[in-house]
């Protein structure tokens, strides 16, 4: 809920001087809620709340080995989940229309840069050799939280007769939280209603 309330302030701020916004899904990594609006011709910021995937076995494997809950414990496995995710972007869009020859609608590229916020949680599976060193804890939970800046790049077409923007784009995200420089390549499509 608090997270929430913040999205609908940031968007209150911006309300003032905005010209049109827009809501919908976006589908990929991370994939949620898009509210998105355009601050003038060329600029718009958005707000993605949704839920981002885990990463990789190997990456768990190496935060675990990092930070045994024992000297000699032996990881075997985790499991995530409630993977929450944020962004706050800012992006720079620019009409195609002329160099595609395009005469209806309005296809755009755009690129931009923000932060993102993730937050998931993790459940560390291991064992010990001894069986005298607390050998009933082969649980440890833990809360896995990144955060750090964006960059991506991507298109989106605007169509003539209907208020819906599809949209396409690619990005990439560094750690500047838990696993300093650790990136990771995010994607997605999806829609918005533009009102």
């Amino acid at each position: 809920m608090k997270h929430i309330f913040i999205v609908v302030l940031m968007f209150a701020g911006i309300n003032g001087f905005a010209q049109q916004h827009q809501v919908g899904l976006r589908l990929g990594d991370p994939y949620g809620l898009s509210l998105k609006t355009d601050l003038n011709e060329h600029y718009a910021a958005e707000v993605i709340l949704g839920r981002g995937s885990p990463n990789s076995s190997q990456y768990y494997r190496r935060t675990f080995d990092q930070n045994k809950p024992l000297s000699s414990a032996i990881y075997y496995g985790q499991q995530v989940s409630g993977a929450f995710s944020l962004q706050a972007r800012l992006a720079y869009e620019e009409s195609l229309n002329g160099e595609f020859d395009i005469a209806a609608g309005n296809l755009k590229g755009f690129a931009g840069f923000g932060v993102q916020l993730r937050n998931v949680a993790v459940s560390y599976f291991y064992h010990t050799p001894n069986g005298g060193e607390n050998a009933s804890a082969n649980l440890s939970e833990r809360s896995d939280i990144d955060f750090g800046p964006e960059g991506f790049v991507g298109a989106s077409y605007l169509f003539e007769d209907l208020p819906v923007v599809l949209f396409t784009e690619l990005g990439l995200f560094m750690e500047l939280m838990n696993r300093i420089g650790h990136l990771k390549v995010q994607g997605a499509i999806g829609a918005r209603y533009r009102f």
